[in-house]
């Protein structure tokens, strides 16, 4: 297992996200949103049993968040 973070830029509404994956001591990895710098954002965490999976976890999410937020004024 790799111990460096992966790293991928996503288009997601319009909006680019930074996102880092990790890998985790139980064998899973953890994925979330980073700064432009690197640092940890406020938002929480997601996990999953590949690379991956976390990611597209966290996408999925931030799709369904971001497409949903629009619609409250």
């Amino acid at each position: 297992m790799s111990s460096r973070p992966l790293r991928f830029k996503e288009q997601i509404n319009g909006r680019e996200y930074r996102i880092e994956v990790a890998p985790v001591p139980t064998g899973r990895w953890r994925a979330q949103v980073v700064t432009a710098y690197g640092g940890p954002t406020a938002l929480m965490p997601f996990y999953g049993t590949t690379p991956e999976l976390a990611a597209s976890s966290l996408t999925a999410w931030l799709t369904r968040v971001n497409r949903t937020s629009g619609t409250h004024s």
